[in-house]
């Protein structure tokens, strides 16, 4: 298969409209093209005329290891170009750099889901776009999760970083097909082009949303491979706790939690006990780790690692948001006081709960502190929300 950045090298007469134009890139580590060339490189290599790249969350060379860790603007020692960070002094393109192109080609690998920033940074350049004449192709590539949809929608007033807009945190979408919503849904007048991917196959096995014949490239530091793409929909919540989600180990983001104060094995028997249904779809084995940073730094934790992969994974009845809040559900029925919210500001939100950041809105954070609360409140709220999106976004789908 092809990618979009694939299809566009192979393809003089999809370059064409770049004749005579300045072209700026944003791209990070997996910007690469089928042959591990980067983006920006096979760019300049191919002859278009690219005057200026740019940087999402953990930089360009996808070397800032935590959240909230900026990068500075650069000049490329190669090429001679400004390298703009659009995780530094700003967040949304300043007009200053929106000049320094004409044309904005997007090659970003997403993770498709709501909080990983990326897809806020295409929310922000097409309304930076917006007005000024300016273009914004998006070179698609795939949704490594797949179609499935899951969780609860963004509510008004929630918006941030990580949360563009009102979605589920689990979308179903490639960057290109939602660049085609934001458009539509933020009545945006941009000049909006998406380069589609040839013979992506989202529903079908081995890989569904990750095609078997291309190698996993990190797109952030710990994205280390396809099983944490497909668990981080859930995974990612404990950034807003005071559980480990394993970073400074070797498999971040692909444990329901960690903890020295917390059993692994009660918390897999709590959490069969209340909703079994909900551990489908992978396997749950009981592991140990040491954090070298970060939280319980230095500290012998106990967790429960995800295995969304193999044999054990059935892509249609893994549901990684449901198990995660499974989890927290279990921990608060074993450890009542248990401090499970981290109370600190999150990507630069300062007056909500992190949790509450994460999931656009409390409804999970107060379904798992209501001791009456059933599986089924829960999911009726998030069943509602993701039909309400597949409807939404029906008539988007390319593939």
């Amino acid at each position: 298969m092809k990618f979009g950045i694939d299809r566009l090298l192979a393809d003089a007469a999809l370059r064409a409209p770049l004749e005579g134009r300045r072209v700026a890139l944003v791209a990070h580590p997996a910007s690469v093209t089928q042959s591990l060339q980067h983006s920006l490189d096979a760019l300049i290599a191919a002859g278009v005329n690219v005057t200026s790249a740019f940087g999402p969350q953990h930089g360009l060379k996808g070397d800032k290891q935590d959240n909230m860790v900026e990068t500075a603007d650069a000049l490329d020692p190669i090429y001679g170009i400004p390298v703009f960070s659009l995780y530094g002094e700003v967040r949304r393109p300043s007009a200053r750099m929106m000049d320094s192109a004409d044309v904005f080609l997007f090659d970003l690998q997403d993770l498709g889901c709501r909080i990983y920033t990326f897809v806020t940074t295409l929310l922000y350049l097409l309304e930076a776009a917006s007005g000024t004449g300016k273009a914004v192709w998006v070179l698609d590539r795939p949704n490594p999760a797949g179609r499935p949809i899951e969780g609860t929608t963004l509510l008004p007033g929630f918006e941030s970083f990580v949360g563009a807009g009102p979605m589920p945190m689990r979308h179903g979408l490639t960057l290109g097909e939602m660049g085609h919503w934001f458009v539509r849904h933020f009545n945006l007048d941009v000049d909006y082009r998406l380069i589609g991917m040839d013979g992506w196959r989202p529903n079908e096995a081995p890989g569904f949303g990750w095609p078997q014949d291309r190698l996993w490239i990190n797109p952030s530091p710990n994205a280390a491979n396809l099983n944490m793409a497909r668990a981080y929909a859930g995974t990612v919540m404990l950034e807003g706790t005071t559980l480990s989600e394993g970073r400074g180990t070797t498999r971040p983001l692909e444990v329901l939690f960690g903890a020295p104060d917390v059993s692994a094995s009660a918390v897999l028997a709590e959490m069969q006990a209340i909703a079994p249904a909900w551990r489908s779809g992978c396997a749950l084995r009981e592991c140990w780790f040491e954090p070298t940073f970060h939280k319980h730094q230095k500290t012998l934790c106990n967790a429960l690692m995800i295995h969304a992969e193999g044999d054990f994974y059935d892509h249609l009845a893994f549901q990684p948001w449901r198990l995660q809040a499974l989890a927290f559900k279990a921990i608060r029925r074993l450890y009542p006081d248990y401090p499970i919210w981290r109370d600190f500001p999150y990507e630069y939100e300062f007056d909500r709960l992190a949790i509450d950041v994460i999931n656009g809105g409390p409804a999970l954070r107060e379904w798992v502190d209501d001791a009456a609360a059933a599986p089924d409140d829960l999911d009726r709220l998030a069943t509602r929300d993701e039909a309400a999106w597949r409807e939404e976004v029906r008539d988007l789908l390319l593939y």
